[in-house]
């Protein structure tokens, strides 16, 4: 793995690198343990949530979040590795809601944002890359305490799509897969499935709430 630099604007250490094999090579962001920010509502380990995250996407069949591994090894020890998509540059969430072909791919997003418990996605989080949508940015998902924060509100009351809706219902009635239990700590993964559950009762996605005890936006939104 060979570290170009940092990427500029994030909180935690954020790297740009080049993975190779042979000959092969991918160009990827690279998370390191040690260079998170200590936060006191979140564990430490962040790096272990955005692998979370894409295990969860893939689980469901949503192919939200690029590629994640975890590496016990790298320059600056333990962290994720994601594959590093080439985004338009122009792009995020406040733009492309205003498109309706990107609807049913935000609308996905959301519902995978309840679930994972989402606490930061802002609008720049949301990348149009490939000819499709993506979530990057995953770090601050699936704390055991309800803590949603996100600036897709705009679909709230709308059904969840009937294949979206009955991959969560495999879930709820299958459990967490090994993938996620080898990430998660026992009452984050109790909390997600509850949050499932919940979701699959509704049968739609939530709407915004607005109650003064917990901020329902990220900060900053974008």
């Amino acid at each position: 793995m060979e570290v170009h630099g940092r990427i500029a604007g994030s909180s935690n250490a954020t790297l740009l690198v080049t993975c190779r094999l042979g000959e092969e090579e991918l160009l990827a962001v690279y998370k390191p343990h040690q260079g998170e920010r200590p936060l006191w509502d979140f564990p430490g380990g962040l790096f272990r949530r955005e692998v979370a995250a894409y295990q969860l996407s893939e689980h469901l069949g949503w192919g939200l979040v690029p590629e994640t591994v975890r590496r016990p090894e790298g320059p600056f020890g333990e962290g994720s590795v994601q594959r590093f998509v080439h985004e338009d540059g122009t792009s995020y969430y406040f733009t492309l809601r205003d498109n309706p072909a990107w609807h049913p791919t935000l609308m996905r997003m959301c519902a995978f944002d309840v679930v994972a418990n989402n606490a930061d996605r802002k609008s720049g989080h949301v990348l149009l890359a490939e000819n499709r949508l993506w979530a990057i940015d995953n770090g601050l998902c699936f704390n055991e305490h309800d803590k949603l924060r996100t600036v897709i509100w705009d679909f709230g009351g709308c059904p969840v799509a009937p294949d979206e809706l009955a991959a969560l219902e495999r879930l709820a009635a299958d459990g967490p897969p090994d993938s996620l239990c080898q990430l998660l700590a026992p009452p984050e993964l109790a909390a997600l499935m509850d949050r499932v559950t919940w979701i699959c009762n509704l049968r739609a996605l939530p709407e915004l709430v607005d109650d003064g005890e917990w901020p329902p936006y990220p900060w900053p939104l974008v």
